[in-house]
């Protein structure tokens, strides 16, 4: 395990899980909400995203964080273990606006300097509709996806459950190795 990608809906934890499997795993965690956007919320073009995406995933290590999903492939194809936060729309848009309180007129430690949290109606509706015009797309790359562990977790307690395990496999992990 030593290429990660996490994927799924706003909301759905995708930036909490990556910290805590850092914490776990100790590899690096390139957060693509920090990457792909400069300052007062103006997306980078398509072709940084794609360079600066080929230039993580040719490092030996990492975890990213993000969906993107004109970039999704780069990202997927070079995983050896893929997360798919599988939630239902109520969580995730529950999820974004307590973000939103929490962060309201401040930058959140995965968004890069300048770009206050933010909820509005587009980014409501994207949420809301993620389940009807992204996942199933998402659900399709994974199946033609070769040699990859993939976890498709729906649930705060499959959360839990999958990074329990994942410590006790690195701890016995560690413990085999000393």
């Amino acid at each position: 395990m030593k290429k990660i990608s996490i994927i799924g809906s706003p909301g759905s934890g995708k930036s909490t899980l990556a910290r805590e499997l850092a914490s776990i795993t100790h590899l690096p965690v390139y957060h693509l909400d920090r990457l792909m956007w400069k300052p007062n919320w103006q997306m980078v073009d398509r072709e940084t995203q794609i360079s600066l995406q080929k230039e993580i995933v040719a490092h030996d290590e990492w975890i990213i964080d993000g969906n993107y999903g004109a970039t999704m492939a780069i990202r997927l194809q070079e995983s050896d273990f893929i997360i798919f936060l599988d939630f239902k729309r109520q969580i995730c848009v529950y999820r974004a606006f307590k973000r939103y309180l929490q962060y309201r007129h401040k930058t959140r430690p995965d968004m890069i300097e300048g770009n206050k949290e933010r909820l509005d109606w587009n980014f409501f509706n994207y949420i809301w509709n993620f389940p009807k015009h992204n996942r199933p797309a998402i659900i399709e790359h994974l199946t033609h996806l070769d040699n990859k562990t993939i976890y498709q977790l729906t649930s705060k307690r499959e959360v839990k459950r999958f990074l329990n395990q994942l410590r006790k496999d690195f701890e016995n992990e560690s413990l085999d190795n000393q």
